[in-house]
């Protein structure tokens, strides 16, 4: 994900590989839930990551538009908003 045009153009290569250390460092892998996602996106395709983040209690932190808009429903942000709330904590 780093490597897309977006993230590629504002992050150097160097910061970009010491966020993968810091995010593996700090992750815990999960295994895929048996349950069904408590909403459903527009997108289907999405509908694992909502079933994962509704079964661990985690924030999805994305900048895709299907699952943002569902904000109101489920625990989604965006990632500047993301970094801006742990910047204020």
């Amino acid at each position: 994900m780093l490597a897309y045009p977006k993230p590629a153009a504002r992050i150097a290569q160097s910061e970009a590989d010491e966020l993968v250390v810091w995010i593996e460092r700090g992750s815990v892998r999960l295994d895929d839930p048996n349950e069904p996602p408590p909403v459903t996106s527009p997108d289907p395709d999405d509908d694992y990551l909502i079933a994962l983040a509704a079964s661990s209690r985690s924030v999805i932190v994305t900048g895709d538009s299907d699952l943002l808009q569902l904000a109101d429903r489920i625990p989604v942000e965006s990632p500047a908003t993301f970094i801006n709330r742990l910047e204020s904590s």
